[in-house]
């Protein structure tokens, strides 16, 4: 099925842009973004469930920044656990 959309320049120019991001067509990238208002909200409730979650949403992968992603788990950890707490 075909739908058309007439959309403001600036938002097709901010979601061209986040699926170039995410290595996705935009009429794909679109279409994952209405699908997404239909879904019911389910909070992950296990470390597994939060990273298949974020495997759905297309996340992993998108730190480029972050080379070794245990490594930098770890350095959170630790930053939280010696935090002053108010």
């Amino acid at each position: 099925m075909t739908v058309k959309l007439d959309l403001p320049d600036k938002l097709i120019e901010e979601l061209s842009a986040e699926a170039t991001r995410l290595g996705l067509p935009l009429s794909e990238y679109a279409s994952h973004l209405l699908s997404l208002g239909r879904k019911q909200t389910i909070s992950p409730k296990t470390g597994a469930e939060l990273v298949a979650y974020w495997q759905t949403e297309g996340l992993l992968g998108t730190r480029s920044d972050i080379g070794d992603s245990e490594e930098y788990a770890r350095e959170l950890r630790r930053q939280a656990e010696s935090r002053k707490r108010a």
